[in-house]
């Protein structure tokens, strides 16, 4: 694990991260155009929903892929009620912020599956494409569970229909894109590889540089809204969704890789997806709570420290079978 981890923290990725941290504490004015930040965003959903609509063309669909899918399905319908009663135990916050934290802690973020898929070529254990479908089927359940939580406990807050939800830009694009590869193929792949697979990890880079400013910013101006337990949940919250990703991955028999990466979706928080549809469905949120700790401390946990445990775990649970 230690080997795994030292690779991780070497990579070109995190060390650009780790430096957008630093320059951020240092309050330097390094900044990326928020335009720039947002095509990359943009890139990155494509170019990663694309490949694995080609690895799935290639591969066909099997059981494999229903019984994951179904699997991330589930867990991301049923983490945010796990999420949100752990909130209401331990902190005093308002119904509409625990829900919409419950929501991002549900959701997915595709920048540290990114990063995942990246670790895991590194230590050369193999997984399947078709895991970005399930990576993209885990982005809207817990936006509806959160917001249908949100309905149960605050009388004020109206249910938001499905289809609002399934129309969030990101969700749109990286099952759009994934549907595009499937369609075209390897054809498909020799026409963009160009595109989407030489500038993928200097596009990487630049975004989590960015990534690192924005979680470093962030922390700063809000670290007076993250008191203990709040603070505590940002870190043990991944551990719960692991686990638990962990112990559907062991019934389903996956790999270790397929393992690794369902648990690295589950133990993820969404700063895309959750923060456009909790802004839009629960404005009486403090979208600064969710945001500090999604990216603040559960994003750099997981780049972190969070990758190289997953993998580990998931060797582990899997004994190492391929």
């Amino acid at each position: 694990m230690m080997d795994l981890a030292f690779q991780t923290l070497l990579s070109p990725m995190i060390l650009f991260f780790v430096l957008g941290l630093g320059a951020a504490f240092m309050k330097s004015d390094l900044s990326v155009p928020s335009a720039i930040a947002k095509g990359m965003s943009l890139y990155l959903m494509l170019a990663i929903g694309f490949k694995g609509g080609v690895q799935v063309s290639t591969a066909g669909f099997t059981p494999d892929l229903a019984w994951t899918g179904l699997a991330g399905f589930l867990l991301s319908f049923f983490l945010p009620f796990v999420a949100f009663f752990a909130l209401r135990k331990t902190t005093t916050l308002p119904p509409a912020d625990t829900a919409s934290i419950a929501g991002h802690y549900g959701s997915i973020s595709i920048v540290t599956f990114i990063a995942a898929t990246q670790a895991l070529k590194t230590a050369g254990i193999p997984f399947e494409g078709y895991m970005i479908a399930v990576a993209a089927l885990m982005e809207a359940p817990a936006i509806f569970t959160a917001l249908r939580l949100a309905s149960r406990y605050d009388p004020d807050t109206e249910a938001t229909p499905w289809h609002h939800i399934l129309a969030n830009g990101s969700v749109v694009l990286l099952a759009g894109a994934f549907f595009i590869g499937m369609i075209t193929g390897q054809e498909g792949m020799h026409t963009l590889e160009s595109f989407v697979v030489s500038p993928f990890k200097g596009v990487l880079c630049l975004f989590l540089l960015d990534m690192g400013l924005v979680a470093g910013r962030g922390l700063m101006e809000s670290r007076h809204l993250l008191r203990g337990s709040l603070l505590a949940f940002g870190l043990y919250m991944p551990f719960l969704g692991a686990l638990m990703a962990g112990g559907l991955a062991a019934v389903l028999s996956l790999t270790p890789g397929n393992t690794a990466l369902l648990m690295v979706c589950a133990a993820s928080a969404s700063y895309i997806a959750a923060p456009a549809a909790m802004r839009l469905a629960l404005p009486q949120a403090k979208p600064a709570l969710s945001l500090t700790l999604a990216m603040g401390i559960t994003f750099p946990f997981n780049l972190i420290v969070g990758i190289p445990l997953w993998i580990a775990l998931a060797n582990a649970f899997t004994g190492g079978s391929q």
